[in-house]
């Protein structure tokens, strides 16, 4: 989860401004009511399970148990280079100096 802040930025350092419709003002107002908290902690609580869920969804690569095996075979005992990849190789390295 992302909960700690960066040592650049206090917890009251950076603002974020929206704009939004009065319904959904409103209607944004009244959660944080029932939830006993501000409209900013709501809305940035809120967020935050968003963009976490988010994060969590295209950083990890959810497996089967049966490609899960083959993915562990593979780094296992992984196959000779083929031609191509040693010439990529040889191209990288004669690149890189």
């Amino acid at each position: 989860m992302y909960s700690k802040l960066s040592e650049d930025h206090s917890a009251k350092g950076n603002r974020l401004q929206i704009r939004i419709d009065e319904e959904t003002y409103h209607l944004l107002e009244r959660a944080a009511q029932y939830k006993k908290g501000s409209l900013s902690r709501f809305v940035r609580d809120a967020s935050l399970k968003e963009a976490e869920k988010v994060i969590h969804e295209q950083e990890n690569l959810p497996l089967l148990d049966q490609d899960w095996s083959l993915l562990m075979e593979a780094l296992s005992a992984p196959p000779e280079p083929n031609e191509a990849l040693q010439r990529a190789y040889k191209n990288y390295i004669e690149d890189s100096d």
